[in-house]
């Protein structure tokens, strides 16, 4: 039984690891850019997208189509950032383990 107890022990100090990792990951940012530079997305480690920043010449050309080339090309490699953070975040958490459905 005292087996028992010290595993579910450390559970929950592996979990309040785990809420605290979440929580930091929330104020930590990423960014991506697309097109050289001309569209740039920030991103949380909570995969909250909290900047799109275009540069004016991308507007001036007028190509619609382009501009949501790179936004959809900037947001989406933010998001991967993200998740890489995310995941390294908490391999540290669990010292390298992997949990199934954790991620």
């Amino acid at each position: 039984m005292k087996g028992m107890n010290e595993m579910i022990r450390q559970a929950q100090v592996m979990q309040r690891k785990m809420t605290q990792a979440q929580e930091e990951l929330k104020t930590k940012e990423v960014a991506a850019t697309s097109g050289g530079g001309m569209v740039t997305v920030k991103c949380t480690g909570a995969q909250e997208i909290t900047a799109v920043v275009i540069e004016e010449s991308v507007m001036e050309a007028g190509d619609v189509e382009m501009l949501q080339d790179l936004v959809m090309t900037a947001a989406n490699e933010a998001i991967k950032k993200s998740k890489d953070m995310m995941e390294e975040a908490m391999k540290g958490v669990t010292g390298g383990m992997s949990i199934p459905g954790m991620f």
